[in-house]
């Protein structure tokens, strides 16, 4: 094993050595993100010794995480943010979409135990809001260093059912080190290859007087990051393969009515899906096909992003989200990706961009009980030998395969 991990860091050094650097300069740095953020709200930035890997947290938002850079300050900023949003000051109860490459939900979303439609509502985008604690209301800092920060949130959220959900939040960001993001990878990363990966932890608490049950509805710890879409940019979902008879569909792609097949396709290795905003349309993987990864690349930036979560061994339920009552509530998905566009003809998109989301199993938790969901963000820019061993290593997917993927 050591002399495989020798030879592979040998031969991703010479690659590096023998290419070119990337010189392609970002439309938007992340410089440019942080100066505009600092006029309406307050910024935590996360940085690396050498300030090369950043990430900007804004505790007002709900402790999001914003962007990040994987080459300094005049570097590439990775995140996607509502910025006539965030100028406008004017929140939005439905949702107040401001982006952000890791922010913190909760689920169900829709169904009889939904978090965001009121007990008698029909499930339609005008009856649709997102709870107050985590669409309006700041966080709390608890701690922070050079290169984490904890927030904590109290919250009460009524579902469905008219079941009360106390709960106290626990969150902590963290910038990854570069010998982390090799453990993540499982490849040795050259010095020269520009990389950044940041972790959420998110630990919710049962802090009232009644047991959280099936009967009155559970909920899971949601994340999900918004990313700039583009006409390159493609989504892979890796799937653990076998017959339907027994493990039940690839992918759940019915959330708002079928996909056409120009923007999804099923693969042997993954499920691909565009990211490109401009056709409003979800995706969900199940706990039985589901990895514990997704990532999407943008060919024309070379910018390669990956997604890790904890997915426990055990079989565990998942809430459902989908927008109506369901005679399966904890059949729910584990990982999700939805990209943007108007909701009808003529409408205006909430952004656009495009997510990749995970959830913690649904949490059944006695008074004072606890659940945490780790969810990870990588990325990686330049060399494209590189990148195509990294995707390959931790999604089973060449940047081959995504630039094919609907040819």
């Amino acid at each position: 094993m050591k002399q495989q991990w020798f030879t592979a860091a040998l031969v991703l050094s010479l690659v590096l050595a023998c290419n070119r650097p990337d010189t392609r300069k970002p439309s938007v740095t992340f410089q440019d993100d942080v100066t505009f953020l600092n006029k309406y709200t307050s910024v935590i930035v996360l940085s690396s010794d050498d300030s090369s890997a950043q990430v900007a947290v804004t505790p007002d938002l709900q402790g999001r995480v914003m962007t990040s850079t994987a080459t300094g300050a005049s570097g590439q900023s990775f995140g996607w943010i509502n910025r006539e949003l965030i100028a406008s000051g004017i929140p939005d109860r439905h949702i107040n979409a401001f982006g952000g490459e890791d922010r913190f939900w909760m689920g169900p979303e829709g169904g009889q135990y939904s978090l965001y439609f009121a007990k008698g509502d029909p499930f339609d985008l005008e009856h649709w809001y997102t709870p107050r604690p985590f669409n309006e209301e700041g966080f709390i800092v608890l701690r922070r260093n050079p290169t984490s920060v904890v927030f904590s949130k109290r919250m009460s959220i009524r579902n469905y059912a008219d079941f009360v959900f106390t709960l106290e939040l626990q969150r902590t960001v963290r910038l990854l080190s570069r010998e982390e993001l090799e453990e993540q990878v499982r490849v040795r990363l050259p010095a020269g290859l520009p990389a950044v990966g940041f972790e959420s932890e998110n630990t919710i608490t049962n802090i009232g007087e009644q047991a959280w049950k099936k009967e009155t509805g559970l909920v899971s710890i949601w994340i999900l990051g918004m990313f700039t879409p583009s006409p390159t940019t493609v989504i892979a979902v890796p799937y653990v393969a076998g017959p339907e008879a027994s493990l039940g569909p690839v992918v759940v792609s019915d959330y708002f009515g079928a996909i056409p097949p120009d923007r999804l396709r099923i693969k042997d290795q993954a499920v691909f899906f565009k990211g490109d905003g401009l056709y409003r349309s979800k995706i969900g993987m199940p706990r039985s096909r589901v990895k514990p990864v997704l990532g999407s690349y943008d060919s024309a930036l070379g910018v390669l992003t990956l997604v890790q979560f904890t997915l426990p061994e055990e079989a565990c339920d998942y809430v459902n989200s989908q927008w109506r009552i369901t005679d399966q509530p904890y059949a729910g998905d584990v990982a999700n990706s939805y990209n943007d566009g108007p909701a009808s003809p003529g409408a205006k998109p909430m952004g656009p961009f495009y997510e990749l989301e995970s959830s913690s199993p649904a949490a059944a938790l006695a008074p004072n009980e606890s659940c945490t969901h780790r969810h990870a963000t990588l990325h990686f820019r330049g060399d494209r030998n590189l990148l195509d061993q990294i995707s390959l290593a931790v999604l089973g997917v060449s940047l081959n395969d995504f630039e094919t993927a609907f040819n």
